[in-house]
């Protein structure tokens, strides 16, 4: 169980997670249960993340790795960490090469390079310039 303080509008709000059922989360706010309904069900999924050892002072490059076998089909570059989207360098329908940078996240004060994890086609740009993102968060989708 997860618990949470918020205060919205002045009021405090204390938010339990106690459970979560495929896409039914059990939550209680200050102490009256809800069953929240989630658009589709969470995916726990662990993905180890490469960090390339820095030669230069420059800002250092995220890139989240797949496994080695080759993938088919679309597939979503995800945020590794939360932070803001400064610039998006690809547009739908760009072509992308695997290690290329497709975008800049600031988290906790760095400048990150996000880049494409297969080669493809970007088939959808779910970000924009300023946007606050989650971890894992689905940032570009490459086809």
């Amino acid at each position: 169980m997860k618990e949470y303080k918020y205060k919205i509008n002045g009021n405090l709000y204390n938010v339990a997670v106690k459970d979560i059922e495929e896409n039914i989360a059990h939550v209680e706010v200050n102490g009256t249960p809800y069953r929240v309904e989630m658009e589709k069900a969470p995916k726990v999924i662990i993905k180890p993340v490469a960090r390339p050892a820095a030669t230069t002072p420059a800002a250092p490059t995220v890139s989240v790795s797949k496994p080695s076998t080759p993938s088919t089909g679309k597939s979503g570059v995800k945020s590794p960490l939360p932070g803001v989207i400064l610039d998006v360098k690809v547009k739908v329908g760009d072509q992308v090469k695997r290690g290329q940078t497709i975008l800049i996240l600031e988290a906790m004060k760095m400048e990150n390079n996000i880049n494409a994890d297969k080669d493809g086609k970007i088939t959808a740009v779910n970000v924009n310039k300023g946007d606050s993102v989650l971890e894992g968060t689905d940032l570009v989708i490459i086809e």
